[in-house]
């Protein structure tokens, strides 16, 4: 057996194809702060319109777009509406408060989807004690929920409820091209519902840099001067916004390939004497939880002896990503190891 290093910690490790380096070799590049990087500018428009959304804003990183959409959105003192577990609120180092000035109200939601129900009776009253309800945040697909998707007729009903009580509605869209395949859905869908989509292109579609927020004209203009005070504004990044472009045209059909890869594991975590249950796998993310007593951060250290990199994403509960690096091989040899581990021995 080749002896791989089989990373599953996330699919923010992914490298370049040859081909996305062949198309980032060949870039056209300028200066895009003056808004003159023809390969940003073309990423911006291939994006808006896969949405049919009027613009977008190319940035360093998927918490940056997510939170100059917050900004955007908000004003100090607002709050925001979201699940408990989103990344806006788990992993973005407290932006929400640090860059916003706003509060949250987090909701218990099925596997990181909240309702429009929840939603509704979140809501703020109109009293001068209380923080003002303004924006809702979904995440889709969700991470620590397992990679669970949204049904669309759930979000419809949300943008009901936003219509309803005048509040905006962004989609943390991190792997949102993962939630497209598998649901069968298109872009175009998601444009129409939401007031702003941040989606990420250094995860599941495998580029080295790189998110996107869309939108309309007016709240793309205003996302560009928060970018610039944010320190995202960049100069000759045409080279990543050509992995980008390449990765829509060549990579979201593949993603069909990473999820049956989730599924396999699955079913082999499944009905294992150490895991006491898999959280659904929808796509491409696989998190199990450990039986009572056991500990997620050395079964970790127990498979990376053997060449498997997993992530403990709490005490008893571990996570496998798959993506664009991962091979049917790579899959086959740690279903092997899984199988093998030796739960007895003190973790």
């Amino acid at each position: 057996m080749q002896n791989w290093t089989i990373d599953f910690r996330s699919d923010t490790v992914t490298k370049p194809t040859p081909g996305m380096h062949e198309a980032m070799l060949h870039a056209a590049v300028g200066d895009d702060v003056f808004g003159e990087d023809p390969s940003i500018n073309a990423l911006e428009s291939k994006t808006a319109e896969l949405f049919g959304m009027q613009a977008a804003l190319f940035c360093p990183s998927g918490t940056m777009t997510n939170q100059i959409a917050i900004k955007c959105h908000t004003q100090p003192g607002d709050e925001i509406i979201c699940d408990e577990n989103s990344h806006i609120y788990q992993y973005e180092g407290g932006g929400i408060a640090f860059n916003s000035l706003c509060s949250v109200k987090l909701l218990a939601g099925d596997y990181g989807r909240i309702t429009a129900q929840q939603i509704e009776s979140a809501v703020q009253p109109d009293d001068v004690h209380r923080p003002i309800s303004r924006l809702v945040s979904l995440e889709n697909t969700s991470n620590r929920g397992g990679g669970s998707c949204y049904d669309f007729s759930q979000i419809q009903a949300i943008r009901t409820v936003c219509n309803k009580h005048q509040l905006g509605l962004h989609l943390d869209g991190a792997r949102l091209w993962n939630a497209l395949i598998a649901k069968n859905e298109s872009a175009l869908q998601y444009g129409q519902v939401f007031d702003s989509i941040s989606v990420c292109l250094s995860k599941s579609l495998g580029c080295p840099v790189g998110s996107v927020l869309v939108g309309s004209t007016s709240f793309i203009k205003k996302a560009r001067r928060i970018r610039k005070v944010f320190g995202g504004g960049m100069r000759q990044a045409g080279f990543l916004a050509a992995a980008g472009i390449y990765a829509l045209d060549h990579h979201l059909e593949r993603l069909k390939t990473d999820h049956l890869h989730a599924k396999t594991l699955e079913s082999t975590l499944t009905g294992l004497p150490y895991v006491k249950k898999v959280l659904p796998v929808e796509t491409n993310i696989v998190i199990f939880e450990l039986q009572d007593g056991l500990s997620a951060p050395a079964l970790v250290s127990q498979l990376k002896e053997k060449g498997i990199l997993a992530y403990a994403i709490a005490p008893n509960r571990v996570r496998l990503v798959t993506h664009l690096d991962i091979s049917s091989p790579m899959i086959e040899k740690t279903t092997e190891e899984l199988k093998k581990v030796n739960y007895a021995a003190g973790y």
